[in-house]
């Protein structure tokens, strides 16, 4: 299944989610596996200019292009979205 890493940070109104339920991370992750197919493999809370790094499964961009729209359209969250190319798989394709 095709990898990403999604670089996302937080709102104001995110934050304020989070310090009031910081669970709510987790219900996220879970609401993005059963709605739109996106499975988080790892997640990092980071200091710097994101807030978090996760590593997700999905079956394709458009997957992850339509998860991160809805979760961008809640005003709770702002995401950067990266292909993540195996190097195995790159070294194959520059052969």
């Amino acid at each position: 299944m095709p990898t990403f890493i999604v670089l996302s940070t937080l709102t104001d109104d995110g934050a304020e989610t989070l310090v009031k339920n910081p669970e709510r991370i987790k219900e996220v992750n879970q609401e993005l596996e059963q709605d739109f197919g996106v499975k988080v493999v790892a997640q990092y809370a980071v200091l710097g200019p994101y807030d978090f790094v996760n590593i997700v499964e999905a079956p394709d961009a458009v997957a992850v292009a339509r998860a991160m729209l809805h979760l961008s359209a809640r005003g709770s969250v702002k995401t950067t979205t990266l292909e993540a190319i195996p190097v195995a798989d790159l070294i194959a394709r520059l052969k």
